[in-house]
């Protein structure tokens, strides 16, 4: 297949366009489509990759074979190196017996520490929780559903802070945990949602496909646990297509999930797992997001006005990304001010989540690129969020 670069040029020569034709196309500089087609910039993000391919009119996979996604810095990868090691089973078992009980206990308590992103005492509850969850199922087997919950939260944080090997290896041994079809289907979508961040859009939909094919319900006698699963599938089904230049099956999955949100009849989080809070609210973020990714800002903008984010409790996965998305649309309408108001709140609410953003040092660098001067808030974010400037 070649390199991206290779695979640039040759479509670019197809369509019988300059690089500055197809820069103009893409809204991109030049000076990247030279890069690009020369293999000298490896570090493109996926959007970028995507408006290429919308130029082009082929799908974004065309050039995805060999994007790198971006991975955790050394200081994330130090604060979970004892979460690591006690993952893939590398330290002793405990010396006092834990018991399922015990266990179910410490990890109900420890679930607004998730919820709340405080990254940092999570990371030094997790090393002996997972030593408790590993021996109790050696000696119990009825303890592996409270073992894949943890495996499950732990793949889900270790997406969020981009350790994506480690990522991988705890959704894959949740799975293997997991003996209720719904459980395993909200695995699998923390699974596509992995699979989005590395940059595996075929992956991320067929799978996320598959699995909304077998547990889509019938809607008059859905269950919330039935339409919360059918429904986060559809997501991220979208999620992919639109990041693939599939536009019409975006649009086609994040209906089907309205419908499934409709029924909900609200936001509502069964079983208390905040990784399964789904309705109206949560398919009207993820418009927002489909119509940032799709690059268009107005859209965003007004979409965004019927969301009561106000109501919502700041949630990673859900509440804060939309506002980035607000973010970057304020920030493309050159509304910087409102733009960077919404950066200080969004570092206000999820300080450990937001320096974990790339996206956040993304809107930050194109509020202050092209400014001769900052303020003191400004480069104080900027040092926050480890952009250098």
């Amino acid at each position: 297949m070649g390199t991206i670069g290779e695979r640039i040029r040759s479509v670019r020569k197809r369509r019988g366009l300059t690089q500055q034709g197809l820069a103009d196309l893409a809204g991109v500089s030049a000076s990247l489509i030279r890069k690009l087609e020369q293999d000298a910039r490896r570090d493109v993000r996926l959007e970028t990759l995507r408006k290429i391919a919308v130029a082009l009119k082929v799908p974004t996979t065309s050039f995805m074979a060999q994007h790198d996604s971006e991975s955790a810095d050394e200081r994330t990868r130090d604060l979970w190196a004892p979460v690591r090691r006690a993952l893939y089973g590398l330290d002793s078992p405990p010396s006092e017996a834990p018991t399922r009980e015990g266990l179910g206990s410490a990890l109900e308590a420890s679930m607004p520490l998730w919820k709340q992103d405080r990254y940092s005492q999570v990371a030094t509850m997790l090393p002996r929780m997972l030593r408790d969850a590993d021996t109790l199922v050696t000696a119990d087997l009825s303890a592996r559903h409270v073992r894949g919950r943890l495996l499950h939260l732990v793949g889900w944080l270790m997406t969020q802070t981009r350790q994506f090997d480690e990522a991988e290896f705890a959704l894959s041994r949740a799975m293997d945990d997991m003996n209720d079809p719904l459980d395993a289907a909200a695995t699998i979508s923390t699974h596509c949602w992995l699979l989005l961040r590395q940059g595996q859009l075929n992956e991320a939909r067929q799978m996320a496909t598959h699995w909304a094919d077998d547990v889509e319900p019938r809607i008059s006698r859905a269950t919330p646990h039935q339409l919360s699963a059918w429904g986060w599938l559809l997501l991220r089904s979208s999620a992919a297509a639109i990041r693939d230049n599939r536009p019409g099956e975006a649009d086609d999955t994040i209906r089907l999930a309205r419908t499934a949100a409709v029924a909900m009849g609200g936001d509502l989080t069964p079983d208390e797992d905040f990784l399964r809070t789904f309705g109206p609210i949560t398919v009207a973020m993820k418009r927002v997001e489909n119509a940032m990714v799709e690059d268009r800002p107005d859209k965003v903008i007004q979409l965004s006005q019927t969301i009561p984010v106000t109501d919502l409790r700041p949630t990673s996965n859900n509440r804060n990304r939309h506002l980035l998305d607000v973010a970057e649309a304020l920030r493309r309408m050159h509304r910087h001010g409102e733009a960077f108001e919404i950066l200080q709140g969004v570092r206000h609410d999820a300080p450990e989540w937001m320096t974990n953003q790339r996206y956040a040092r993304d809107i930050l660098k194109g509020i202050i690129g092209k400014r001769r001067t900052l303020t003191g808030e400004m480069r104080n974010l900027a040092d926050f969020v480890r952009l250098e400037y």
